[in-house]
């Protein structure tokens, strides 16, 4: 297992001398911008489209704004941190066409080099930066004092200094706290994403909804239901988190361990793995990814899926738990 390095073993010139466009001011771009410009990157403009309602936003922090193709032209790097399935779009459009000779371009996840929706041309460095966790978590721990844990990877390095400018960039979003290591586009963008499909969001809202589901049907009154099947996640993601899986099972109830430890390889049989090898085959051959740029760019992506969890009797019993909790209505 290759050792990571810290702050103290990388040098933040190449990324504090580089005039760098941040593409997108969402989650991402506004967390990179901020924790980049107090690291000491003077020269950081955010490209927007025209009417982007991110624009307000990041003219109030104290940033330029100007368009993708003013951005592509101005700038020795761009950090595409638009949403994955856009970058095809964006790249086509408006960086390729106007980009600067030399110019680097830098990514927070692998998802569009490894499936090979943009094709830089060989005068450019290509190079990962990923703060492994969401978006707004990356200013969070930034503030205090800390960061997410970082991977780097360069796919294409033209101008010999790609993993320094990685490196740099990672340290000044604050990975170089915690930890930076390296990887390749291909081993994040697959982790990433049969991480969050068949565990973080898809395996986790499944059982959440199928659970509270089956207690329903056993009687138990919504309210209770959401409690112990979708509501109290956090607390053992918490305990995860803090300490581990091993660590989490010392910390709950001997009778809740037991229980978990009794059925936790039946959910885990034939049928999951089954799943599991399809997923992967569809995130490993490109089929997935295919899929998914083809219905974002067909428009209304999941507009039906998303007005559909609101009829769910799940979110009617927990929009009426959270407003007793925390006040609120939404």
């Amino acid at each position: 297992m290759t050792e990571p390095l810290y702050s103290k073993d990388i040098d933040l010139a190449p990324i504090r001398q580089t005039r760098l466009a941040i593409v997108g001011y969402g989650n991402h771009g506004r967390s990179h911008a901020l924790c980049l410009r107090d690291s000491g990157v003077e020269e950081i403009r955010i490209a927007l489209r025209p009417g982007s309602p991110s624009r307000g936003k990041a003219e109030a922090d104290g940033f330029a704004v100007v368009t993708l193709d003013e951005a592509a032209a101005w700038a020795d790097a761009i950090a595409l941190l638009a949403a994955d399935e856009a970058h095809r779009q964006i790249w086509e459009q408006s960086i390729a066409p106007h980009r600067k000779p030399g110019q680097a371009l830098i990514l927070c996840h692998g998802f569009s080099i490894h499936y090979k929706l943009i094709d830089p041309p060989a005068d450019c460095d290509v190079i990962l930066a990923a703060a492994k966790g969401p978006g707004g978590a990356v200013r969070q721990e930034f503030e205090k004092g800390s960061g997410l844990i970082g991977f780097w990877a360069v796919e294409q390095d033209a101008s010999g200094q790609a993993r320094e400018l990685a490196l740099a960039y990672l340290a000044g979003i604050g990975s170089g706290n915690v930890g930076i290591f390296p990887t390749t586009f291909r081993e994040e963008t697959v982790s990433d994403l049969f991480g969050e499909q068949v565990v973080l969001v898809g395996g986790m809202v499944a059982l959440a909804r199928a659970s509270f589901d089956r207690l329903v049907q056993a009687g138990v009154s919504p309210r209770m239901a959401y409690i112990d099947c979708v509501h109290e996640i956090k607390y053992l993601a918490d305990l995860i988190q803090a300490r581990g899986i091993a660590g989490m099972y010392e910390a709950i109830s001997d009778t809740a361990e037991f229980g978990a430890r009794e059925i936790e390889d039946e959910i885990a049989g034939p049928e999951l793995q089954a799943v599991f090898d399809k997923a992967m085959a569809a995130i490993e051959d490109g089929s997935f990814a295919k899929k998914w740029v083809e219905t974002y760019e067909a428009g209304d992506a999941m507009k039906a899926d998303r007005e559909h969890d609101h009829s769910l009797p799940v979110e009617a019993a927990g929009k009426e738990l959270r407003s007793r909790i925390y006040g609120a209505t939404k």
